[in-house]
């Protein structure tokens, strides 16, 4: 299977999964009215599909490690249920995530809930796997920390006069769901053996980890999806027949998405190797630089809102800048 074998190509596929998950909710843009319930359904299977594929051709190619079907046949129990674990809480905790986007917007809920996700999860994936220069990887985490705090401020000032009940709950969705979202990596990198090269017998390698997390998504979707399409965060109930009347575009524009997704955390896996867990994470999460970016300057979601939320627009993104750069600098030191 393809590997990583060095720690500047990790970066490089760290920034690659930043971009990845920075930038797939823009096919939620895309799709216009189509409900989030509705898109979430074929954004699943993007993922699965991505999953499978890339197992089959890159992860099936070479001689380093176990190919995709081989160590899938020999991976033990107590794996395979982290990584459908890892999909199970991740998928939770990401449907909220698009909820608020059609609640609050992709910038600001975005920064509050991978801002979130990216602090605990880089805690928690460092107290299991301690890679990395602590000062600088809890120094990047401040700073991340303290672009989250100025988003929930821009939030708040924007919506002040007419506070509403949406942007309420498109604000508890978001810090709920980034508190799931900070334990989801931790469960798929205990599923994996440490060395990909030669990976102990009865754990998972990159490619046959995302398989089976995708797999726990799209299963825990059928419980958590189907209760959302009849009790909404927002709007009416939607029915499997709405599903099923929607365009083609629609439907490969969700699968698009969910296949953007999954590239980010392939490379996020594929990296944790030489980055280590945390410092992966932590830069795939960096997301949230990208995505705000998105929102900023191409959905104009901030336009007309004044000379002083556009300057602390730019502090929060600034002190995104800082927070990734000490994460990257913390395997280097």
């Amino acid at each position: 299977m393809f590997i990583i074998e060095s720690y500047p190509l990790a970066v490089v596929c760290c920034l690659l999964a930043m971009l990845s998950w920075g930038s797939w909710a823009n096919t939620q843009k895309l799709v216009g009215s189509w409900r989030f319930e509705l898109f979430y359904w074929d954004y699943g299977f993007g993922v699965l599909l991505l999953s499978l594929v890339v197992g089959l051709t890159l992860g099936s190619q070479g001689d380093e490690g176990r190919s995709f079907l081989a160590d899938l046949s020999q991976a033990g129990f107590e794996s395979i249920g982290l990584a459908l674990l890892g999909g199970v809480v991740f998928n939770v905790g990401n449907v909220m995530l698009v909820a608020a986007i059609s609640l609050i917007g992709l910038s600001l809920a975005i920064t509050i809930l991978v801002g979130i996700a990216l602090a605990l999860g880089v805690i928690v994936n460092y107290m299991a796997s301690p890679v990395g220069n602590p000062v600088y990887i809890f120094g990047g985490v401040l700073f991340v920390l303290l672009a989250i705090l100025t988003g929930a401020y821009v939030s708040r000032r924007m919506n002040r006069a007419q506070p509403s009940a949406g942007q309420r709950t498109g604000l508890i969705l978001s810090v709920v769901g980034g508190v799931l979202m900070g334990f989801f990596f931790r469960f798929v990198a205990a599923a994996m053996a440490p060395d990909f090269t030669t990976p102990a017998m009865g754990l998972l390698t990159p490619y046959s980890a995302v398989f089976v997390f995708s797999v726990g998504l799209v299963a825990s979707n059928l419980v958590v999806n189907s209760f959302l399409m009849r009790h909404p965060f927002s709007g009416p109930a939607v029915s499997f027949s709405d599903y099923r009347n929607g365009s083609s575009y629609v439907h490969l524009i969700g699968l698009l998405g969910g296949a953007i997704w999954c590239c980010g955390l392939l490379f996020s896996v594929l990296a944790s190797e030489k980055a280590g867990t945390a410092i992966s994470y932590g830069l795939g999460q960096g997301a949230t630089f990208v995505a705000a970016l998105w929102g900023i300057f191409v959905w104009k979601e901030f336009k007309g809102s004044g000379t002083s939320v556009s300057w602390l627009l730019a502090l929060m993104l600034s002190f995104y800048l800082v927070g990734l750069g000490l994460l990257v600098w913390a395997r280097i030191s």
